[in-house]
C-alpha cells in the first residue's frame, strides 16, 4: 500500500505515546487511518520484530517511523526488507546499555511490570546490522539536548544518510507535529492532500 506508515515506539513507551497519538491524528484527519499501523510492541525484541513483520505484511511497504528503541528496530527492518526509515533520536547498539539495566521495568504508559534479562540484551544484539547501505532510504532526526541518548552515538552511524540534526530538544522530539509534513512526503503521501492542514494544533 503506497504511501503507508508503520510506527515503532519506544522502550517501555506504547502507542499512546505524544508523537504516536499526533501522527494518528493526522492519518485520521486525511481520512488514511488505515494506511497506518501503530502496534503495541512486546517488551521482547524477538516477539516485538514478529509483531512488526505481521504489520509489513499487512501494510505492503510502509515508511518506517522508529522513535528511540523504534530506530533500531526499524533500521534492521529497513535493511531486511529494502524499506524506507524515518528515525527520531534512535538508539544505536542498545544491546551495551542495557547490560546495566537488567532486572524489573515498568511500562511508563500501560503500568505493566516486567524483568528485562540477558536474553532480552542477546536478542536485541542478534538485530544489530552495519551501517545503512542505501542511505537515501533514511532520514534520521535528531535533537542535540536528547536526555536518554548521545545524539552524537546516531550521527556517527547514520552519517551516510540524510540527517536533520536540530539544537537543543530532548529525548521525545520537541515539535514533532509541526515537522509532519516532511514525515508524510517521505511517505509518499501527496502534498495536496495535507497542504492546508494546521499542523500546530496536533
Amino acid at each position: 500500500m503506497s504511501g503507508s506508515i508503520l510506527y515503532i515506539h519506544g522502550f517501555n513507551s506504547s502507542p499512546l505515546s505524544k508523537k504516536a497519538q499526533q501522527l494518528e491524528a493526522v492519518m485520521q484527519q486525511l481520512g488514511l487511518a488505515e494506511r497506518l499501523r501503530i502496534p503495541e510492541l512486546h517488551h521482547h525484541p524477538r516477539q516485538a520484530m514478529a509483531q512488526l513483520e505481521t504489520a509489513i505484511a499487512e501494510l505492503g511497504t510502509p515508511l518506517l517511523v522508529g522513535s528511540s528503541l523504534g530506530g533500531y528496530y526499524a533500521t534492521h527492518l529497513a535493511e531486511r526488507h529494502g524499506l524506507k526509515a524515518l528515525l527520531i533520536n534512535p538508539a544505536v547498539t542498545p544491546h551495551q546499555y542495557f547490560d546495566g539495566h537488567l532486572g524489573t521495568q515498568r511500562n511508563y504508559y500501560s503500568g505493566e511490570d516486567w524483568e528485562l534479562t540477558l536474553d532480552h540484551v542477546q536478542a536485541l544484539a542478534e538485530l544489530e546490522v552495519p551501517a545503512p547501505a542505501d542511505p537515501g532510504r533514511y532520514q534520521v532526526w535528531l535533537q542535540t539536548a536528547d536526555e536518554t541518548l548521545d545524539y552524537r552515538h546516531a550521527e556517527r552511524y547514520y552519517r551516510a544518510c540524510a540527517l536533520r540534526i536540530q539544537a537543543g530538544g530532548d529525548h521525545s522530539f520537541q515539535g514533532f507535529a509541526e515537522q509532519l509534513p516532511a514525515l508524510l512526503a517521505f511517505a509518499g503521501i501527496a502534498r495536496g492532500q495535507y497542504a492546508a492542514l494546521d499542523f500546530s494544533v496536533f
